[in-house]
C-alpha cells in the first residue's frame, strides 16, 4: 500500500510499505479520508519526540474509512463498517486514569499513519474510541472528530457561564472550534486572528468580533483593542490561548479581566518559557489553567456533536487534495489558507466536496 512515512524535520516520502494484518482486538481499516491538522505540520518542520519514536514513521492521525479485516476477538465491527477512530486511548489503569484525567495516562497509546491508503487500528482504540459512522456523515466529515474532542475537552474545563465574554487568540481549527463551541454555549465571543478567510469563518461560526492580528503594529495594540471589545473595557470573562507561541501566551494572559480565566492550549516545543507579569497574576487573581489532548468522554461528546449537526464539519473542510500531494495542503493551512483539507488516498470515494486547485504546478515535497 501506499503511505507518507516521515524521515526527519522537513522530509517525508510517499512509498510503496506492506499491506499490515490486524491481530488480536484490531481492524485493518482502508482510508477513506484523513485530515489536515497543525500538530503534524509542526511535526513535519520540527518532528515531534512523541509522534516519532522511531524513524522512519507513518504520519497523519484524522482519518475515517473502512473495515477491511477484524483481528481474533473483534464482536463490535465487521468487514463493510464505516468507522473513525481517534489518535489514542487511556490504559484505564494508571494513577491519571484513576483520578479521571485520562489525557494526561502514564500508558497513553497513540496511533499514527492516516496518511495512506490503509491503517491498523490498535485493540485499545478499538475498544475506546471508535465509533461506527451513521449513513449520512462523510468520512472527511467523521475524521474532524479527533481535534474536535480535544476542543470540547477544553471547554468543559472552562467556567463558561451564559453570556460570559470570551476572547480567542487564532483563527486555526482548534481556534475556530472554540469560538463554534463557546458560541453555542451562549458567550459572546471575541476572535483574534489572521487570515481573511480564517477571520470570515470564525464570524460564521459565532464570533460577534473579529480583530486581525496583522493589522496591529504591536502586541500591546491588540491587547487594548480586545480589551475595548469587553464590557467597560475590562477584560473577557474567559481568554483562551490557541496558537502556541509564547508572544500569544503571553498577550492572551493580558486579554483577561480581574478575576478571569485563562486557557492556555496551544502547545509549544520543550523547553519554552513564557514571561508572566506576578502583579497582573497575583493581584488579578487569574486562574491560569493548560488542557491537554482528549478523554473518552470527550470524544464521545464530539462524535454526537457531529452526527446531530451540531458542529457542521464541512464548514471546517476547505477542499480536498491526493495522498501525494500531503505536504503540500500541510503547508497550505501553514500559511493560513483554508482550515482543514481532506487528504484522499488513490481508490477511494471522492469527496462531498470540490477538490483543491494548488496555486502553482511546483511538486509537493513528498
Amino acid at each position: 500500500m501506499k503511505a507518507v512515512m516521515f524521515y526527519q524535520p522537513g522530509e517525508a516520502r510517499i512509498e510503496d510499505i506492506p499491506m499490515p494484518r490486524p491481530g488480536p482486538g484490531e481492524l485493518l481499516v482502508k482510508i477513506g479520508a484523513a485530515l489536515t491538522c497543525g500538530t503534524d505540520l509542526k511535526a513535519y518542520r520540527r518532528g515531534h519526540p512523541t509522534l516519532f519514536k522511531t524513524l522512519p514513521s507513518p504520519f497523519g492521525h484524522e482519518f475515517a474509512g473502512t473495515v477491511v479485516e477484524v483481528g481474533a476477538g473483534v464482536e463490535r465491527f465487521a468487514p463493510g463498517q464505516r468507522v473513525v477512530a481517534v489518535n489514542s486511548a487511556p490504559c484505564g489503569s494508571c494513577y491519571y486514569c484513576h483520578i479521571h484525567r485520562e489525557s494526561l495516562c502514564e500508558r497513553l497509546e497513540l496511533l499514527n499513519g492516516a496518511y495512506a491508503e490503509s491503517i491498523i487500528i490498535p485493540a485499545r482504540i478499538v475498544e475506546k474510541n471508535t465509533y461506527l459512522l451513521p449513513d449520512h456523515l462523510s468520512f472527511a466529515e467523521a475524521a474532524l472528530l479527533e481535534p474536535l474532542a480535544c476542543a470540547v475537552h477544553g471547554l468543559d474545563a472552562l467556567p463558561l457561564a451564559l453570556g460570559d465574554t470570551v476572547v480567542v487568540s487564532g483563527c486555526g481549527p482548534i481556534g475556530l472550534m472554540f469560538v463554534n463551541l463557546a458560541a453555542l454555549r451562549g458567550a459572546r465571543v471575541i476572535a483574534c486572528g489572521k487570515g481573511a478567510e480564517r477571520l470570515a469563518a470564525a464570524r460564521r461560526f459565532g464570533a460577534c468580533a473579529v480583530l486581525d492580528a496583522a493589522s496591529f503594529a504591536t502586541a500591546d495594540d491588540q491587547v487594548a483593542a480586545a480589551r475595548a471589545l469587553t464590557p467597560e473595557g475590562r477584560g473577557a470573562d474567559i481568554a483562551i490561548e490557541a496558537v502556541g507561541k509564547p508572544g500569544v501566551w503571553e498577550q492572551t494572559l493580558r486579554m483577561a479581566r480581574r478575576a478571569g480565566t485563562v486557557l492556555l492550549f496551544g502547545g509549544m516545543p520543550s523547553g519554552s518559557t513564557v514571561p508572566l507579569d506576578a502583579t497582573l497574576l497575583h493581584y488579578g487573581e487569574l486562574t491560569i489553567m493548560g488542557v491537554y489532548h482528549h478523554t473518552p468522554r470527550h470524544v464521545q461528546i464530539a462524535f454526537d456533536l457531529l452526527c446531530n449537526g451540531v458542529i457542521r464539519a464541512q464548514d471546517y473542510i476547505s477542499g480536498s487534495m491526493p495522498l501525494a500531494e500531503t505536504i503540500a495542503a500541510l503547508e497550505l493551512i501553514g500559511s493560513s489558507q483554508g482550515i482543514k483539507y481532506a487528504i484522499i488516498p488513490p481508490e477511494a470515494e471522492p469527496p462531498p466536496f470540490a477538490p483543491h486547485i494548488l496555486p502553482t504546478t511546483k511538486a509537493s515535497g513528498v
